[in-house]
C-alpha cells in the first residue's frame, strides 16, 4: 500500500510578529492533519546596524520565540534573523526565503508529498490543506494548482485600492481563461502548491528580486501543468508593502498616490490575438503565414523570421507547438498587452464595461450593469466597486471549475 502523502507549509516571515498567533490558530484548526510547517524567519544581515531597521530585527526574533513556544504544531524554523545569520547584500529577500525552504524540504521529504506555499498576514480556512490534498489526490499528474483567493476588505481607506487591484487581476484572468491559454493563472506566493517532483523538475525556485511565485508558475506550466479549481479559497491582508518591486504593497502604494499605470485593464480585443495566434501554431509549422504578433515577438527578437529556428530545431509538430507555447509565454504576452494598450485611448472603466456587455451579457445582473454604465475606479462608491469584484470572483470561480 502507499504512503498518503504528507503536506509541507512552506512559511516566509518577516516583521509579522502580530500576524503569528492568528496563523498559528488557523493551522491548528485545519482539518487535515498530517502536515508540517518549515518556517524561515529572515532579512538582511546589515540591518541590524541600521537604525531604521533595527526595529524589523527585532520583530524577527519575537517571532522566532512565538514559534518557539507553539506546541501543538510540528514546526521547523530556519533562523536567517539573529545577528549573524541573516541575507548577505549578494541575496535575500521573499524570494530566498521561499527558496530557502523549499530546498529544505526536498531534503526531508519524499516525491510524491505536497509543499504548500502560505504568507503570514493570510487567512486560511479549515478546509484548505485538504481542498489542497484532494486535489493532487485526484490529479496525480498535476505539477501545481494556483489556488483561488479573495482579499478581506479592512473597511478604511485601502479598501478602494484592493478592489481596484483584485478586479484588475481577476478581469486579466478570466480573459486568459476565456481565450484557453496555457498561461492562465494568478500568481500568488501566499496560494499555490505542487508536488515535490515538479519542484524537481523545474530546478526549483529562482530567487528572483520580485515576482519569484510568477516565474515559478511559468516554469510548471512549461514542463508539466497546473490546475486552477480548488474549493477553498485564501484570504490575503491587503497592506501597503515596498518588499518586493510589484505585487498587492507595491499596486496599493502606486495606487494611492493615484498611479495605476502598471495595473491597466486591457482590451479584451488583445486577448484575442493572443488566442489566434496560439491557434495558427499548428500551421506554422508547415508554412509562413502572418500571426497578430508577429510584429511584437520580431521587435522583441530583433530578427525577421521568428518562427523558422522552431521549425529548425523540432521536427515533429507536437513538439514545435509546444516550443511555440513555450517562446510565447506568460511573460511574453503580459509585454504583448502592455504594448498593443499603448495605441488606444479607452480609459480602463469602458474597457471593463465593454467586455461585460460582450461577453457577460447573459450573466450579470441588469441593474448592476447599469449602475457600471458610469463608474470609476476614483469615485464611485466602494460598495460598487465591491459588487464588480464580486461579479469577477464568481465568473472567475466559474471558469476555474470548468477548467479542470
Amino acid at each position: 500500500m502507499s504512503k498518503i502523502p504528507r503536506i509541507y507549509v512552506a512559511l516566509p516571515i518577516l516583521n509579522e510578529s502580530e500576524n503569528i498567533n492568528a496563523l498559528i490558530n488557523c493551522l491548528r484548526l485545519q482539518s487535515f492533519s498530517n502536515f508540517k510547517v518549515v518556517v524561515c524567519v529572515n532579512q538582511y544581515d546589515s540591518w541590524w546596524q541600521e537604525s531604521d531597521k533595527i526595529a524589523i530585527c527585532e520583530d524577527n526574533i519575537k517571532s522566532i520565540e512565538l514559534l518557539k513556544l507553539e506546541n501543538d504544531l510540528d514546526i521547523h524554523i530556519i533562523d536567517r534573523s539573529t545577528n549573524g545569520t541573516g541575507w548577505t547584500s549578494k541575496k535575500g529577500g521573499v524570494g530566498w526565503a521561499r527558496k530557502t525552504i523549499m530546498d529544505y524540504i526536498v531534503t526531508i521529504s519524499d516525491k510524491e508529498n505536497i509543499i504548500v506555499s502560505i504568507d503570514a498576514d493570510t487567512y486560511y480556512p479549515p478546509d484548505y490543506l485538504q481542498s489542497i490534498f484532494n486535489y493532487f489526490y485526484e490529479n496525480k499528474k498535476a505539477g501545481g494548482v494556483a489556488i483561488p483567493y479573495y482579499h478581506k476588505l479592512n473597511n478604511d481607506d485601502t479598501d478602494r485600492l484592493i478592489l481596484c487591484y483584485e478586479i484588475y487581476m481577476r478581469y486579466y484572468l478570466v480573459n486568459m481563461i476565456r481565450i484557453n491559454n496555457p498561461y492562465s493563472f494568478t500568481a500568488l506566493g501566499s496560494a499555490m502548491a505542487f508536488p515535490v517532483w515538479a519542484y524537481l523538475k523545474v530546478g526549483g525556485l529562482t530567487p528572483v528580486s520580485a515576482g519569484e511565485d510568477f516565474y515559478f508558475l511559468q516554469k510548471l506550466v512549461k514542463s508539466t501543468s497546473i490546475g486552477l479549481w480548488c474549493p477553498s479559497v485564501a484570504h490575503p491582508s491587503p497592506r501597503f508593502s515596498d518588499r518586493v518591486d510589484f505585487g498587492t504593497g507595491p499596486a496599493l502604494i502606486k495606487g494611492n498616490s493615484g498611479d495605476w499605470e502598471s495595473y491597466p485593464n486591457y482590451h479584451h480585443r488583445f486577448f484575442d490575438e493572443i488566442e489566434k495566434t496560439y491557434g495558427l501554431f499548428d500551421d506554422l509549422f508547415m508554412n509562413d503565414i502572418t500571426t497578430p504578433m508577429d510584429e511584437f515577438l520580431e521587435g522583441q527578437s530583433k530578427k525577421k523570421d521568428i518562427w523558422k529556428p522552431l521549425r529548425n530545431n523540432y521536427k515533429d509538430q507536437k513538439n514545435f507547438v509546444r516550443a511555440c507555447s513555450n517562446k510565447v509565454d506568460g511573460l511574453r504576452i503580459l509585454q504583448f498587452l502592455r504594448k498593443q494598450q499603448a495605441t488606444i485611448e479607452i480609459c480602463d472603466e469602458e474597457i471593463i464595461y465593454d467586455y461585460l456587455v460582450c461577453y457577460c451579457n447573459d450573466e450579470i445582473d441588469d441593474n448592476l450593469l447599469s449602475e457600471l454604465e458610469e463608474f470609476s475606479y476614483a469615485s464611485s462608491s466602494v460598495e460598487l466597486l465591491n459588487k464588480l469584484r464580486n461579479f469577477l470572483f464568481h465568473k472567475e470561480m466559474e471558469l476555474r471549475k470548468k477548467s479542470i
